[in-house]
């Protein structure tokens, strides 16, 4: 999906999952997203689904098990591969990179 079709989500859409994978190590535990990351999850997809409900089967299926991998599937319909990649790095490992 190039840059311009994931335009068309509302930018609430995307400042929540941007929110979502920023705040890795406040959102997630084990890998798994903890309480206040669903909260924050629910919203975004309940606003994706109110926009867009051919994505209901997808949502529901990473709802099962709110895993890392499992949330990324439905974040990657609406960020592309770099800023989720850079989100993510940014959030694990800091705005600094260290080199050995």
């Amino acid at each position: 999906m190039t840059s311009s079709m994931k335009r068309r989500f509302g930018s609430d859409i995307h400042n929540l999952f941007r929110k979502l994978l920023s705040g890795y190590k406040l959102y997630f535990s084990h890998g798994t997203l903890n309480s206040e990351g669903r909260k924050l999850f629910e919203e975004a997809v309940r606003m994706l689904i109110h926009e867009h409900p051919e994505y209901k089967p997808v949502v529901t299926k990473a709802r099962r098990k709110l895993t890392l991998e499992n949330v990324l599937k439905v974040v990657r319909i609406v960020l592309d591969e770099n800023e989720i990649r850079e989100l993510l790095d940014i959030a694990i490992h800091g705005i600094y990179k260290y080199r050995a």
